[in-house]
């Protein structure tokens, strides 16, 4: 994606050779990368490759017209926004209406001037650059509304559609599946003793240690408070405990340093899974881990549990 500034992808689409060679002329010397093509099917060609910020097109061409190109290019909504100039010798304002009508965003009359080719260019660029940025900002927030903002982790929301994916290609490929929740053992009492700020590394420790112990094929994220969920897929049914258990281990060795005093902290995990057979709700399956959750805390904390499936 190009930013203000920088290089601008021009697709020039005109069947005379004559103007295609006056349109270089005048364009040459812009911070254009300029493609041309000679029909309709050779500009979606182009489009496909290069996906270019700024499209000129004459209205008549030898396949079909500009603005059934204009109509081609707007019912693709999965490309950035292109901004597209009609070039045509009609200027008749029924044809011009048709034109913008079809997705043309401006027209120019043949035989072109110049300097109004340039302006009307420069017109597209500024909404072009604008467009980037709505998209650069929509992308932002996009993000923003996927990830746990003191963790960086995915939240729920990010982690329930990726489940979702991996979900339906387990029943289809037959592959297991398995919902790890885990949760801080006696962490309100590290927040009531040593204050929030020490919660939050706790928290943040915690959350880093589960990222690097993560596979790139699997997601962890924070659920909220001091409840961790990680997903993890193609895990036999025998190593699933002993995966987990050297999670646990890893963060009990560790130790804080809060007001002078050397601080271990503990966590439980509650664990269940699909054998990759049948597409359970991935929300029943966080529910059974929780339960499992639930017992490993009952059971004295800083322990695994685990839910079998049938196979």
């Amino acid at each position: 994606m190009n930013s203000p500034g920088s290089i601008y992808d021009v697709l020039v689409v005109d069947d005379s050779p004559v103007y295609r060679k006056l349109v270089e002329q005048v364009l040459e010397s812009q911070p254009f990368s300029l493609h041309f093509a000679r029909n309709g099917k050779e500009a979606l060609q182009l489009i496909e490759e290069y996906s270019p910020s700024i499209v000129l097109t004459d209205w008549m061409m030898p396949d079909f017209s500009g603005p059934e190109l204009c109509q081609r290019i707007r019912a693709d909504a999965s490309r950035p926004y292109t901004y597209i100039i009609l070039m045509t010798s009609n200027t008749e304002k029924g044809n011009v209406v048709k034109g913008l009508q079809a997705g043309a965003d401006d027209y120019l009359t043949k035989p072109f001037d110049p300097g109004e080719m340039l302006a009307r260019i420069g017109v597209g660029r500024r909404i072009i650059d604008l467009n980037r940025e709505l998209a650069a900002k929509s992308m932002k927030l996009e993000e923003a509304a996927r990830t746990d903002p003191l963790t960086g982790l995915p939240n729920r929301r990010a982690i329930e559609e990726w489940a979702f994916k991996q979900l339906r290609g387990a029943a289809r490929h037959g592959f297991s599946l398995w919902v790890v929740v885990g949760d801080i053992d006696s962490f309100k009492t590290i927040n009531d003793t040593f204050g929030h700020h020490a919660g939050d590394i706790v928290i943040k420790t915690f959350a880093d240690l589960l990222k690097r112990c993560t596979r790139s094929s699997d997601i962890c994220g924070r659920l909220g408070g001091d409840e961790f969920l990680l997903v993890m897929t193609h895990v036999e049914s025998g190593h699933i405990e002993a995966t987990v258990n050297r999670f646990r281990e890893q963060f009990a060795a560790l130790s804080f340093p809060f007001q002078g005093q050397s601080v271990n902290v503990t966590a439980s995990f509650g664990i269940a899974g699909c054998p990759g057979k049948d597409s359970p709700e991935f929300t029943s399956l966080v529910r059974r881990a929780d339960q499992m959750l639930y017992e490993a805390k009952r059971g004295g904390r800083n322990t695994v549990r685990v839910y079998y499936p049938q196979a």
